[in-house]
């Protein structure tokens, strides 16, 4: 389990009821975690007939605090979210906040089906606060249970992994996913900076974020994997295909080279892949149709079939869609940079998703 619910209550006080605040807040302190001196502050008050002492108590504090049979002190019963887990998958995950809203991550996105709904009951009390009258009018509902993909194991192995990238090179946040292709199932979804689902607001605002769907990035090379798939599928090339490419190459007003300079040097397909050839990804992406706006074409259809410009499906709550280029917007250089991943946005559950497709045999 990684967030569950128990038995919690609310303490409550009626302070003109309450005949010796000092006395009573003595008792009182203790068990509903405040000092003596709050809580007499509260029971003295005169402007209000209802003050909490306490929110989401564990059941046990409370059930002390109803037998001390206190004139003017309810117990309401409820129930508070726990996180067995802590860290794990926290920003997947979520939290609540005190009234067991989701407050973000699946907690938030999934609060109608977690959260059910609430009953109401309407009811006349005498002097001493006893129900004289009771009618429900509306009946409460149950929340229901969620099963998710992720592999505790996995995710576990995950974190400790990404947090070793973190401790190493301080990046403001990072993210990694694992993806079982054949299903599409998530395994893992893991961010850093870590956060405590049971406290989250000791953690910076950005932290809560899940990156793995909101953060939309420049893909740089590891887009070429789909310009070379989409040539592969039209038959265009082959893997064993020979290229003999110069250092550089020229689009519109572009001359785009390779991260590290080279000569005129032959390649295959297979080896433009193995290489991360700016140059090689470029022709490959020339070669998708017999002029360049029909391979701009047939490069923009193999974008949007591998899932980028869309959201995934996946149902997670603040999902991005990214961006893809509409093909109207395309400009002379266009093709020089898109085959290279550069000039669009991906998120890492698209890149994720895509990469599972090739990895199903082209299957998404």
């Amino acid at each position: 389990p990684l967030a569950v619910s128990e038995p919690a209550d609310d303490i409550s006080a009626t302070p003109y009821l309450i005949k010796d605040p000092v006395r009573v807040a003595r008792r009182l302190a203790p068990l509903v975690g405040i000092s003596e001196a709050e809580v007499v502050q509260r029971l003295a008050r005169r402007d209000t007939g209802f003050v909490y002492l306490a929110r989401r108590l564990p059941a046990a504090k409370a059930d002390r605090i109803e037998k001390l049979k206190i004139e003017g002190i309810d117990v309401t019963p409820g129930s508070r979210r726990t996180y067995p887990r802590s860290l794990l998958a926290a920003q997947v995950i979520g939290a609540t906040d005190v009234d067991g809203k989701g407050l973000f991550g699946l907690e938030y996105g999934m609060d109608k089906v977690l959260h059910g709904r609430d009953g109401a009951r309407s009811s006349v009390l005498d002097g001493g606060r006893q129900a004289i009258e009771m009618r429900d009018v509306r009946t409460a509902l149950p929340g229901k249970s969620l099963g998710v993909t992720i592999d505790a194991e996995v995710q576990q192995r995950t974190e400790d992994v990404l947090a070793g990238i973190g401790q190493t090179y301080r990046p403001k946040g990072a993210t990694a996913i694992v993806m079982e292709p054949h299903t599409g199932a998530v395994l893992a979804m893991a961010n850093w900076p870590r956060i405590d689902a049971n406290h989250p607001g000791q953690a910076p605002a950005y932290a809560t974020h899940n990156r793995a769907v909101d953060f939309p990035y420049e893909p740089g090379s590891t887009f070429k994997a789909f310009t070379v798939a989409g040539a592969l599928e039209d038959g265009r090339v082959t893997p064993t295909t020979s290229f003999n490419l110069p250092p550089t190459i020229q689009m519109a007003d572009r001359v785009i080279g390779e991260s590290h300079a080279r000569g005129w040097e032959t390649m295959t397909t297979a080896d433009i892949l193995a290489k991360s050839s700016n140059v090689g990804a470029i022709t490959i992406g020339q070669r998708l149709g017999a002029t360049r706006r029909l391979a701009a074409r047939r490069f923009d259809q193999w974008v949007r079939r591998f899932g980028f410009g869309r959201r995934t499906g996946l149902g997670f709550p603040g999902e991005e869609q990214g961006l893809a280029l509409a093909l109207k917007n395309y400009s002379g250089s266009s093709m020089g940079n898109l085959p290279i991943g550069q000039g669009e946005l991906v998120t890492p559950i698209q890149m994720a998703t895509a990469y599972s497709a090739i990895a199903n045999g082209g299957r998404a």
